[in-house]
């Protein structure tokens, strides 16, 4: 059976359960029964390859004692040894097992089973025991496949905010070519899409030697504030190859307050998605200077970006227009961030990019932090000319981004030209505009709407009409009642 096929079967198997709800619950659900899965595989390969290795999940719990044979336990035993002994021993592991003890303890320290039928359950088990996390194709496979799974949340209501479209994530990451020994930070990692992303180009362009891939897994940082992204980032970092992703930390960035931040917590590369259009819990903005105040999640997020940055350490971030020309905090955080970094390109992106999730004008913003800004390069991307927008069904891809890969001028990004999606404002054109970032493309002619006259008077004709079919409508329905 395909992996693909795989997971069709297991959701199949899910839809007839009554405690497993919308596609949010449903994934939730997949990833802690896979999460033990791809853990004791994992598991059983260090045993043969790692001297002295020890699981941290005694063996009572391991998969292969409870879930392996297809012929175990099942019904009401099954459903009250994983709500009554897994679920609350595992999260009581002791952190003196170790990093993957931590990891074990975070992932379920929130996750729930929303089955409520243990026959099926059972049936659930059974199909995820044909997968082998130790056979390199069907990880690959099924990697693939839980990139499909990630997308997906784009549907699931308020989850749809942890999912990137991969040929964004892609983009930013190629741009700011990380390496080996650069510690990479997420703040606000969702689902790991960046991490993810920033491991495979490493290993690609970079990773020479076994102590390279140590080095990579020994300098990521990452925190997330909901369950059900950490223990999808968690996954996703065991299936990527990650030994022990405690790394990845169930918090709130912005809790702990900015002056606490200090050099020791610096990084050289930044790369994020922080969420937009949320406000944090009362409170969270005192842990923030007077100047940066503010209850708006993604303004909180620049402001401790631009000192979470090293010294010459560069930063690929995701923000909506409204950061762009936004006033009072918001024109603080964007002066704060000129002054401090040099904020060298900002690259437009089309409302459609992030739907169903949002439907905004969004940019990624690429800088430095050491130099100031003296001019910021400005590339305005837009919908291929055989579609309309983006959907689900037709995300941007990373082929459509090659235009502005080819402008970018390399590394050093040397001979930029101003053009059609291209143009540049100073930072004393800046200033003048109050250090509105809103730039339009002084190349594109603004859509031609109609005159407003005419507009207007076509609306209240259409009024008039819509109004006198409801009358007619009226009429017909009072008649048919009176019969």
């Amino acid at each position: 059976m395909s992996i693909n096929n795989t997971l069709k079967t297991i959701r199949n198997i899910m839809r007839k359960d009554t405690g497993v709800d919308g596609d949010a619950q449903r994934i939730g659900q997949l990833c802690w029964i896979f999460f033990l899965k791809i853990l004791d595989d994992q598991d059983q390969e260090l045993e043969f390859t790692k001297d002295g290795f020890v699981s941290p999940v005694p063996k009572e719990l391991r998969w292969g004692s409870w879930a392996a044979d297809p012929e175990g336990i099942t019904g009401d035993r099954l459903l009250k040894f994983v709500n009554g002994t897994l679920f609350p021993d595992l999260r009581d592991l002791p952190v003196e097992a170790g990093p993957r003890a931590v990891v074990v303890r975070e992932v379920f320290e929130d996750a729930n089973n929303f089955m409520k039928s243990g026959q099926l359950l059972r049936q659930v088990i059974n199909v995820v025991n044909t997968v082998d996390f130790n056979d390199m194709a069907e990880k690959r496979h099924f990697g693939e496949a839980y990139e499909g799974l990630l997308k997906e949340l784009q549907s699931a209501g308020d989850a749809g905010e942890f999912y990137t479209p991969r040929a964004v994530t892609q983009f930013m990451v190629d741009r700011i070519d990380p390496k080996p020994n650069e510690t990479i930070m997420d703040p606000a990692c969702g689902t790991g899409g960046f991490l993810t992303c920033a491991m495979r180009y490493m290993r690609k362009h970079h990773v020479k030697t076994t102590e390279d891939e140590i080095t990579i897994q020994g300098n990521l940082r990452a925190v997330e504030k909901k369950p059900l992204p950490h223990m999808l980032c968690t996954t996703n970092m065991l299936l990527n190859g990650v030994e022990a992703p405690a790394f990845v930390k169930h918090d709130n960035t912005l809790s702990k307050p900015y002056r606490d931040w200090t050099s020791k917590d610096a990084v050289d590369v930044i790369l994020t998605n922080p969420p937009f259009g949320g406000k944090e819990e009362d409170g969270i903005e005192q842990n923030f200077p007077q100047n940066f105040r503010t209850r708006e999640t993604a303004d909180l997020f620049l402001a401790l970006i631009v000192r979470l940055l090293k010294q010459d350490g560069r930063a690929a971030v995701v923000l909506p227009d409204g950061s762009l020309f936004g006033e009072g905090v918001k024109t603080r955080l964007k002066e704060h961030l000129l002054e401090e970094c040099n904020l060298h390109t900002i690259v437009r992106l089309p409302n459609s990019v992030f739907k169903p999730y949002a439907s905004i004008g969004t940019n990624l913003l690429f800088f430095e932090k050491g130099k100031p800004t003296e001019e910021v390069w400005y590339w305005e991307h837009k919908v291929p000319s055989d579609r309309k927008a983006y959907s689900m069904t037709k995300p941007i891809e990373l082929g459509h981004l090659g235009d502005c890969v080819a402008w970018w001028g390399g590394e050093t990004r040397v001979g930029r030209e101003a053009g059609p999606k291209a143009w540049k404002a100073t930072i004393d054109e800046i200033k003048e505009r109050g250090f509105n970032l809103d730039i339009k493309n002084p190349h594109s002619e603004e859509e031609d709407l109609g005159d407003p006259a005419v507009l207007a008077a076509d609306l209240q004709q259409a009024e008039a009409e819509v109004l006198a079919l409801r009358d007619q409508l009226k009429s017909i329905l009072s008649e048919a009642l009176l019969r």
